[in-house]
């Protein structure tokens, strides 16, 4: 007799970014921030290892949905947090999306959809889950279609149980304007969720629509800009009935104290999260201008990575090329991203070292 499922026996788990192995490389790879997390963080987090880490946290970490509700203009019943924003998608999969195998239900309730290229983990979320996947392709440039061409298209289906969207979009760096989601929400029937992880890096948000739009949601984290991957929270916003739904399935005490205590720590000190944001904005455009002066094709980004295609030799060769100089960048080998790199704004010196070993390579 098998003991494993079927379904799990043929799944292809998502793949993290490649971890360091050997001393010295330069992890321009994983979207991290390159800057540590606020000294009011740290003291944070050494003060509360004591006797609280015998107890369980906070069941629904109250405290930090009250806070957050504070900073958005909407009430704790708007908010749930969860261990990193990849626990609240598969949540989110589980609440709304019904099993392929549920034959009484019509094809748009068993579908979970998004742009392709976006986030690796939605397919696998919803291979999981046992649902239908829609990957929808992007246009050539990357740029989000009108709600017109979508429909026009008609391999969008508006109807799909959940829609994930990645904006700013990853892998490619795109901005989407909240304008042009909105039209698209306004669209919508099923749930959708706007999946902003870069959203402190881009010119506007779209966390309106969250509290406009009964079947939206905005997916945000602690971990790319706020220095707290570490730590894996995240947090929904959206209407009071699919955030009940999405705590319906929650596991307990999902998210741990200590990530508990520094967002809320965070949160009191986002003057210096700001500072480092665009910090972190002015070395990505410098990046830009100096890779487009040595030949590579790099698209606009509003995150802190740039999607880069390079010169001279294909991109899986400048991965290794990279690599034998100590430096780690991302490459997708799928049709649509092959051509292109991408690079993890990292600080100033390793914006510096980046382009030394580039122009090593060139020559």
């Amino acid at each position: 007799m098998k003991l494993v499922r079927p379904l799990v026996e043929r799944l292809h788990a998502y793949v993290p970014g490649e971890q360091p192995k050997i001393r010295g490389l330069i992890k321009l790879n994983t979207n991290e921030n390159p800057y540590p997390p606020s000294p009011k963080v740290l003291r944070a987090i050494k003060a509360a290892v004591d006797g609280r880490l015998r107890l369980y946290p906070n069941p629904s970490a109250q405290a930090l949905r009250e806070k957050l509700a504070k900073l958005h203009g909407c009430g704790p019943e708007n908010i749930i947090i969860g261990n990193g924003s990849d626990e609240l998608l598969g949540l989110a999969t589980r609440a709304f999306v019904e099993p392929e195998a549920n034959r009484t239900v019509s094809p748009s309730r068993l579908m979970v959809q998004y742009f392709t290229p976006s986030y690796s983990l939605y397919p696998v979320l919803a291979d999981i889950h046992g649902a239908k996947r829609n990957a929808v392709p992007l246009p050539a440039d990357f740029s989000l279609p009108s709600t017109r061409e979508l429909k026009r298209g008609g391999q969008w289906d508006f109807k799909a149980a959940l829609s994930l969207i990645t904006t700013p979009n990853a892998p490619t760096g795109r901005g989407y304007s909240c304008a042009e989601l909105r039209l698209l929400c306004k669209a919508q029937k099923g749930v959708t969720v706007l999946d902003e992880a870069y959203v402190d890096f881009a010119k506007e948000d779209a966390l309106a629509l969250a509290l406009e739009f009964p079947h939206v949601l905005v997916s945000r984290t602690f971990s790319k800009a706020y220095s707290l991957c570490f730590q894996r929270v995240g947090y929904f916003i959206g209407h009071p009935a699919l955030i009940a739904a999405l705590d319906k399935v929650r596991d307990s005490y999902n998210v741990n104290g200590l990530g508990q205590v520094a967002a809320l720590a965070t949160l009191s000190d986002l003057p210096h999260y700001r500072k480092n944001f665009r910090r972190i904005v002015a070395t990505r455009e410098q990046l830009r201008r100096e890779l487009t002066g040595l030949g590579f094709a790099v698209l606009p980004s509003q995150t802190n990575f740039l999607f880069a295609k390079p010169p001279y030799f294909p991109a899986g060769e400048w991965l290794e090329k990279l690599r034998s100089q100590k430096i780690l960048v991302r490459w997708f080998n799928y049709v649509e991203t092959r051509d292109y790199l991408r690079i993890t704004i990292g600080s100033e010196r390793e914006a510096i070292m980046l382009l030394r070993a580039v122009r090593s390579i060139l020559k």
